[in-house]
């Protein structure tokens, strides 16, 4: 089986980091390879440029792929989204000059040229707005263009939106919302790595629902249990064990990471002691 992930840009890094919590660690000892293969077993990564993965995918050359939603949305390409991930985040946005001194996409009236990589989407956006523009169809950084007098205006990537401010520029509209997503090919589901496509995806949602999650332990004495349990959150309800010689119990549960400090609060002062906070890789349901 086979997974097309990104050989470079800002995706890359994170969709490797990504893949090993899942527990799938690429052999990268020659950086130069293109096929590489993992800890699983008949399991290889394909390191592909971050815009062919759709097609990739569709044509059946690798049953999985890790890309961007704007990629997808831009190749037209015959997949199914399964995933949407958590990193990756960003915009596809129409960023004019500053010195243009408007804020709205109604306020522009005469022809422009648009620079931008999404041709597809910046097709569609145009006729959608009534807006007449040529599209500059480039390759490399959108941004540069104005500046250079090869285009009035672009159609691109925006993150935190530091390049287009150091470029002179400003987000006008935001066409397009985007993160990294898991593809297969639509029918995955009918192929002979389909039970090891399943346990991969699910394990991909268990590292996925484990993310800013901890697991708390606590000793809790018999006659302050209820206290402290009613001061819990958990997915289900906390899992209880009666400690051996001992008029106490265990309490174990799943907490999200930013209500730590609160609930060890709330919880040491209804009489739990000897609290263990730990990491969680995954959790399946």
């Amino acid at each position: 089986m086979k997974i097309a992930i990104p050989n470079k840009g800002r995706l890359k890094d994170p969709v490797i980091q990504f893949l090993a919590s899942v527990g799938v660690k690429g052999n990268f000892s020659d950086d130069r390879a293109l096929i590489i293969p993992t800890n699983w077993e008949g399991v290889q990564l394909v390191m592909v440029r971050t815009e062919d993965i759709p097609s990739i995918v569709e044509s059946g050359a690798a049953e999985l792929g890790i890309t961007g939603h704007d990629y997808v949305i831009e190749s037209n390409s015959d997949i199914d989204e399964l995933i949407k991930l958590d990193f990756g985040k960003s915009k596809i946005v129409l960023a004019v000059p500053v010195s243009w001194n408007i804020d709205k996409v109604e306020e522009i009236k005469d022809e422009i040229r648009i620079a931008t990589k999404y041709y597809n989407i910046a097709k569609q956006y145009l006729e959608k707005k009534n807006i007449k523009a040529k599209i500059v169809k480039i390759s490399g950084a959108a941004e540069v263009m104005p500046s250079l007098g090869a285009a009035d205006a672009i159609i691109d990537v925006m993150s935190t939106g530091t390049t287009l401010k150091l470029h002179g520029l400003k987000p006008l509209d935001t066409i397009l919302e985007s993160s990294a997503v898991v593809i297969a090919n639509r029918n995955w589901v009918k192929s002979e790595e389909a039970d090891k496509i399943n346990l991969l995806l699910t394990m991909m949602k268990g590292a996925l629902m484990a993310r800013n999650k901890k697991m708390i332990f606590m000793n809790v004495p018999d006659d302050k249990l209820d206290k402290v349990i009613a001061s819990l959150p958990a997915m289900l309800s906390p899992t209880l064990s009666k400690l051996a010689k001992s008029e106490a119990w265990e309490v174990i549960t799943v907490v999200d990471e930013d209500l730590i400090p609160d609930v060890i609060a709330k919880v040491k002062a209804n009489g739990a002691r000897d609290i263990v906070v730990v990491n969680i890789e995954k959790v399946v349901k």
